[in-house]
């Protein structure tokens, strides 16, 4: 074989060994969205049921936000705000959990 040949070869393997890295890329952030998007979902829910069916008041929200920041300091999302955007969304898509995984499957980003 050539050298020359063996240049191309090498070259087309080396970009099918590259599309095979970006494509494991792209499935891990697709995993990991779609593990935060039921970890949301699940927080929410948690919440909702704090409020909605136990009557604990507005408060549990702000105590929730404190303590996740406070055990979770490197991660950011956990804030008061946050924790009731995770509320409506679990209310908006409460109707069936296995709803919100095909959801989350069909997230493209």
């Amino acid at each position: 074989m050539k050298l020359e040949e063996r240049n191309i070869n090498y070259v087309e393997w080396l970009n099918s060994i590259k599309k095979k890295v970006q494509t494991a890329q792209i499935k891990a952030v697709l995993s990991a969205n779609s593990e935060l998007i039921r970890l949301y979902w699940c927080i929410g829910k948690e919440i909702f049921d704090k409020q909605e069916i136990e009557s604990w008041g507005k408060s549990v929200v702000e105590n929730l936000s404190r303590d996740l920041k406070l055990e979770f300091p490197n991660i950011k999302g956990f804030s008061r705000r946050n924790l009731f955007y995770m509320k409506k969304f679990y209310d908006f898509y409460k109707v069936d959990y296995k709803i919100v995984q095909q959801l989350v499957a069909q997230i493209p980003w």
